[in-house]
């Protein structure tokens, strides 16, 4: 029984390109089950994409949004030698950047997720609770350090890029249903340079995650929640 639900991590994340065929749940006896249970699904337009075969969303009616961070890649060039001035990135990133980063991203998930026509957001579990947890890896910047930018113009065509990590979990059991990885650059549209500041800095930053928050939300009303 594949009910609806499989289709939903891997359509969520459907930011670019297309697909030729649906995405389908690969339960066939080569297929490679995760330790914890999860049949990955063929053809999808995320990165990766997992889910269980026996899960249907029309059982929950709500959502409780987790954010488990974000892991910076280690290293970065610091932006105080002509070497690292130089080098294009990636540039180390400050702690007050780190938590700004953070921040944006909380809140463009929440905010998108609130628009849901079918899932109330909630911060307490419960049986019809849906619990999302989103987590960001590998986030690199190419956002020179501001000692650095403030010596001249700045422009870039990306100012980073990492990869979300996105769980739909029960949340009451913690029982994983699906899990998906999409890794995406922060940047415009056909790469085209734009002059470097924070602001514009920060908008990028909101469009890219707005944009999978606003996608899983879209899939989730497809496929979940429960009418009225």
């Amino acid at each position: 029984m594949y009910g609806k639900f499989f289709v939903v991590v891997a359509a969520a994340l459907a930011i670019t390109g297309c697909s030729t065929s649906p995405p389908t749940l690969d339960t066939s006896a080569e297929a490679e089950m995760t330790f914890d249970g999860l049949y990955p699904v063929k053809n999808s337009r995320a990165d990766k994409a997992w889910a269980r075969a026996d899960v249907d969303l029309t059982q929950y009616s709500k959502i409780m949004l987790e954010s488990v961070g974000a892991e910076y890649r280690p290293g970065g060039a610091s932006g105080t030698t002509l070497k690292s001035r130089s080098s294009g990135g990636p540039y180390e990133i400050s702690e007050a950047n780190k938590a700004r980063f953070e921040s944006i991203m909380r809140e463009e998930f929440l905010k998108e997720l609130g628009k849901s026509k079918h899932f109330a957001i909630v911060s307490e579990p419960g049986p019809d609770v849906l619990l999302v947890r989103v987590a960001l890896l590998d986030v690199v910047s190419y956002v020179p350090p501001e000692p650095l930018a403030a010596r001249s113009e700045v422009f870039l065509s990306s100012v980073g890029e990492a990869t979300l990590v996105l769980e739909l979990r029960d949340s009451i059991t913690d029982a994983i249903l699906a899990r998906a990885m999409d890794r995406r650059a922060a940047e415009k549209g056909g790469g085209s340079l734009s002059y470097s500041n924070p602001v514009t800095n920060a908008a990028e930053v909101s469009r890219l995650v707005r944009t999978w928050g606003r996608l899983l939300t879209e899939r989730l009303d497809q496929y979940g929640g429960t009418t009225e």
